[in-house]
């Protein structure tokens, strides 16, 4: 019996597109996108998904999350954490190597980590992230070699999980990892926070007494930011390392990034949607659920974000999904240093962004859709992902613009049901999220809309280097 040109057929949709946006089908053979073009024929194919008055994206591509296998896999799993970025219409991630024990810092502790995703069971593609941190300079190469994507860093304190702890980089320790990640043609990834200054911040303001949540955002200021980033670049522009920045929160941190980026330094920024959401008010309203560092600032620091998105200065968006227990969101004393740092925000990405982005204040879905799939697969490598376009993996998030609601905890699905995006209305939904063509989350269907049959369908993802050396 002949096989048909197509197994899936996704018909009648507004795609979006890398410069418009279109209404067109999408045939799919194979796990690849095979055809774009109007009016194809559903006798072509075994399986029509319909998308009439949908919107269709490239699967989101979140290169900034914590899923903390192995060791903490009671904060965050690979089960449940890939089961919330599906049901957000994220395709791949990128895990982060620190809150895990032991944290990624040697293949050893790498082989660890993907034997946990192995066995657990991945529902969206993935790659890994390796760490710097002082003592592994000589773990970096073997590294590479085993296909992390990069290397991450901190330049303050990221928080102590146990045994392990990812510790942050001095400045003899960074710049000497910034030359053997440019000796591998790595790439390092940030976080940008002066150390020495929001350390002499919090301890002045615990000593006085001063632990309220505006106390805790006011210990780290934008200036911290600010010369984290200027210390960085200049580095770079000494060793020729490839740097990118996460979760920038300030715009004047983001125009010293562009700036560099014009005088020809080879460098990304990176910020989140909880920055593109939520303002310092709302942190005080809200409260634990949303602290993090760099913290959330004001409202006119947010919408200058935005304007620098719209702008191009802004390369990435992801989610930094932090996890942790509900536990460790309570509030001492009131106090809320003690607080753990980090947003669970995995699911929402795309939601958000769209909503915030398109709905409010009409910034183009390609230009949205770019910074959350297309940028950071093109930046770190992966290659098959990203973007709608022939001879890519069918990796698919189908979205109703028209549908808006308020997220509550019943319908998050990570392992602990509590998020600083709960109860906040969101203006669209997403509808189904293919993986290579199948799907793996269908909001209509039960079982809490995941697919049952297939919960390990997650590939692991080499960017572009290491898997040459593979073939």
């Amino acid at each position: 019996m002949r096989r048909k040109p197509w197994d899936v057929l996704i018909k009648g949709g507004s795609v979006v597109l890398a410069d418009r946006v279109e209404r067109v089908d999408i045939g799919i053979k194979d796990g690849v996108i095979t055809k774009i073009a109007p009016m194809l024929s559903g006798e072509d194919a075994d399986r029509i998904l319909i998308a009439e008055g949908r919107h269709v994206f490239a699967g989101v591509v979140d290169a900034h999350v914590h899923l903390n296998e192995p060791g903490l896999g009671e904060w965050e799993g690979f089960v449940t954490g890939t089961a919330a970025l599906a049901a957000g219409g994220c395709t791949s991630f990128i895990d982060m190597p620190l809150n895990g024990i032991p944290p990624t810092i040697n293949t050893a502790a790498l082989e660890r980590k993907l034997e946990a995703a192995r066995n657990s069971g991945v529902r969206v593609d993935y790659a890994i992230w390796g760490g710097l941190v002082p003592g592994n300079s000589g773990d970096l190469a073997a590294l590479s070699e085993a296909g992390v994507v990069g290397y991450k860093a901190f330049m303050s304190f990221p928080g102590d999980t146990g045994d392990g702890c990812f510790e942050n980089v001095d400045e003899e320790t960074l710049l000497e990892g910034m030359k053997i990640i440019a000796s591998l043609g790595h790439i390092l990834a940030l976080h940008a926070e002066n150390e020495p200054i929001v350390a002499a911040l919090a301890a002045e303001k615990r000593a006085a007494g001063r632990v309220a949540m505006r106390d805790y955002l006011d210990s780290r200021p934008p200036h911290a930011e600010l010369e984290a980033v200027r210390l960085a670049i200049d580095m770079a522009s000494v060793t020729g390392c490839k740097l990118h920045f996460v979760h920038i929160s300030t715009p004047e941190a983001i125009e010293l990034i562009d700036a560099a980026k014009r005088d020809g330094l080879n460098v990304t920024a990176e910020t989140c949607p909880h920055y593109l959401v939520f303002t310092d008010e709302d942190v005080i309203r809200i409260g634990a659920e949303a602290k993090c560092s760099p913290p959330i600032r004001t409202g006119e620091e947010r919408e200058a974000l935005w304007r620098q998105l719209a702008e191009g200065k802004i390369d990435i968006v992801a989610s930094d999904h932090s996890p942790c227990p509900p536990a460790m969101k309570n509030v001492k004393d009131d106090d809320y240093f003690t607080v753990w740092g980090g947003i669970l925000g995995g699911q929402s990405t795309l939601e958000a962004v769209v909503s915030e982005g398109w709905l409010k204040r009409g910034i183009p879905l390609p230009v949205l859709s770019r910074t959350m799939s297309a940028a950071p697969a093109a930046r770190f490598g992966l290659e098959r992902k990203g973007s709608i376009a022939i001879g890519l993996d069918a990796d698919i998030a189908i979205v109703d613009l028209d549908a808006p609601y308020v997220l509550t905890a019943d319908q998050l699905k990570y392992r602990h049901a509590h998020s600083a995006y709960e109860g906040i209305r969101l203006g669209c939904r997403v509808e189904t999220t293919l993986l290579r063509g199948r799907i793996v989350y269908d909001r209509t269907a039960g079982k809490g809309g995941l697919d049952t049959e297939a919960p390990s369908s997650g590939r692991l993802l080499l960017p572009r280097a290491a898997a040459a050396r593979t073939e």
